[in-house]
């Protein structure tokens, strides 16, 4: 079996160390061996990000824009391929890891033209014979850490946006699944990027993750995980003054109140709850249902799981692939429990199940009678796992729905444009749905959210260049 290696200033080079990609749908199927770096490896890398990043943003935005138009269209050439490699590697549905790989195509492309629209400003000065322009300039080495759940596109939003604002990167893809991100490497390894402007460095995050913070070379963290590892980025980074971006998660509300469509709540309920797994920062985990229709809308969610077919990620007609891992698939199930000691009634599902092919397999749950302030209602469980709250009023959904640590994503099922208008205003999200699930985004608009779910500026859409680029003010006497 090849081993995938470490790309270092132009190099594929050996780790110290392989890891073993292994398929959650069939633990049997090595995906492939995938080098692992040590922190000489990474500190080597981030050396030469540093060399090689002042000539990257003295180019012109026209080379930086065709490096990443070609990137797209590769991708976007080789969908299938690499969307099965992701499917193959993380679980989700097939037609799920062709459409995150064609969204990834897309974001290098966005970003290839939004290399050529960075703009600036000349403006008069209040003194006489002073003319004042403001203008944006590359971080200069920027690290990127990359979580399992959108082995591609997270990676592409962040790393395009980099490279189109003149920064070089140092790119750390999720230790559990590097196989995707790997393919996207070995494009932009042959993208006409000069060598030591992008550099992949694969391992363990205590490792080349830790090396990244550590490093008073690198100027900017864009981070996307748990609520845990990003306050240690933070802390981190402000104590030698790096720039850093955190996006960490949610717990986010399906309001569904007693004038809604119920096929339409059942379908984003179902979509946002447990699609691909439920492995979304996006996932709808927490539906709030007025008392009117709550029996009904149980009803036919449950109708809904049971329909919904969990199998071999490749299979067709799967819905719902494996959990990605063992660890993660005990975290689910020791959530399941902790609803059950709380006194939720477990509606539906939370079962092991067996396949043709040995796997992480998981029966999509659904908890009813709980309350608001249950753990399981509380915390991220990142997995097919949501809980149905019931309550009497859209005043108290709203404030049911705003009690939460996080604030990521927000939906609200409604005929009401009165209701839909209030909760679009006064929802403390960073992304409000209205009539549509609370996950699935475009990518050329801003994804973040508020409270413990983000911190920093928004990533994708034009937004992104105020994370990649720091201001500068000039002065010049005519």
């Amino acid at each position: 079996m090849a081993l995938h290696r470490n790309f270092i200033n132009g190099e594929w080079l050996e780790g110290k160390g392989v890891r073993e990609n292994i398929n959650p749908s069939d633990v049997s199927d090595i995906v492939g061996e995938y080098a692992q770096a040590d922190k000489a490896q990474t500190e080597a890398a981030i050396a030469a990000a540093k060399v090689a990043q002042p000539a990257w943003a003295a180019a012109t935005p026209q080379v930086r824009a065709d490096a990443l138009e070609f990137i797209g269209t590769e991708l976007l050439a080789r969908k299938d391929e690499i969307g099965r490699l992701l499917s193959r590697e993380e679980g989700k549905p097939l037609s799920n890891g062709i459409a995150e790989t064609m969204r990834a195509a897309q974001i290098f492309k966005f970003f290839a033209q939004e290399a050529l629209r960075v703009e600036g400003v000349a403006i008069s000065s209040v003194r006489p014979g002073v003319d004042v322009t403001i203008t944006r300039e590359a971080l200069g080495v920027v690290g990127l850490i990359c979580p399992w759940n959108f082995p591609i596109a997270i990676p592409a939003w962040k790393m395009a946006p980099a490279l189109a604002f003149g920064n070089a990167v140092v790119f750390k893809p999720a230790d559990l699944v590097p196989g995707s991100a790997w393919a996207l490497s070995e494009i932009i390894s042959r993208s006409g990027i000069p060598k030591g402007v992008f550099n992949v460095v694969m391992g363990r995050g205590s490792v080349v993750g830790q090396t990244l913070l550590d490093s008073r070379d690198v100027n900017a963290i864009s981070f996307t995980g748990s609520v845990e590892t990003g306050g240690k980025v933070a802390m981190a980074c402000a104590s030698r003054g790096a720039k850093f971006q955190l996006e960490m998660g949610g717990k986010n509300p399906l309001v569904v109140l007693d004038d809604a469509n119920l096929d339409l709540a059942v379908a984003a309920a179902l979509d946002g709850a447990f699609y691909q797994t439920g492995q979304r920062c996006t996932a709808s985990s927490r539906l709030i249902v007025q008392s009117k229709v709550h029996d009904a809308f149980v009803e036919r969610m449950v109708d809904g799981m049971k329909k919904l077919k969990v199998d071999h990620a490749l299979k067709d007609g799967t819905v719902i692939g494996p959990v990605v891992d063992e660890a993660q698939m005990a975290q689910d199930e020791r959530y399941i429990q902790i609803a059950r000691d709380e006194g939720a009634e477990l509606a539906w599902g939370g079962e092991r199940l067996n396949r043709d092919t040995k796997g992480h397999y998981l029966s999509p749950a659904l908890f009813i009678g709980t309350k608001n302030d249950m753990r399981i209602n509380r915390e991220e469980v990142f997995g097919p796992v949501a809980s149905v709250i019931k309550v009497d009023s859209y005043d108290e959904a709203l404030g049911v729905a705003n009690d939460t640590a996080f604030g990521l994503s927000s939906g609200i099922i409604t005929t009401s444009l009165k209701y839909a208008t209030d909760f679009r205003k006064k929802s403390a999200a960073g992304m409000v749905m209205v009539n549509l699930a609370t996950a699935g985004v475009d990518y050329h608009v801003p994804f973040g959210g508020r409270k413990g779910s983000s911190y920093g500026a928004r990533e994708q859409g034009r937004h992104a260049v105020d994370f990649y680029t720091a201001i500068k003010t000039a002065y010049t006497l005519a």
